[in-house]
């Protein structure tokens, strides 16, 4: 990837090894990635598929 990615770690993350994830928007794709695993793949979502799963994940 060329570009420079800002990634944030979930709120829902801690310092004690938890489930942990981070997401750095683009204009065209929301990234996700394990956080213990920041060399690791990630996985890149078109932001109104991301935004679909975020409504999801609230409403559920």
């Amino acid at each position: 990837m060329s570009e420079e990615l800002t990634w944030i770690k979930s709120s829902y993350s801690n310092t004690e090894g938890g489930e942990c994830v981070e997401v750095a928007a683009t204009p065209a794709a929301v990234h996700v990635r394990d956080s213990k695993s920041p060399e690791g793949p990630d996985l890149a979502l078109p932001a109104p598929v991301w935004a679909a799963f975020v409504a999801y994940a609230i409403a559920g």
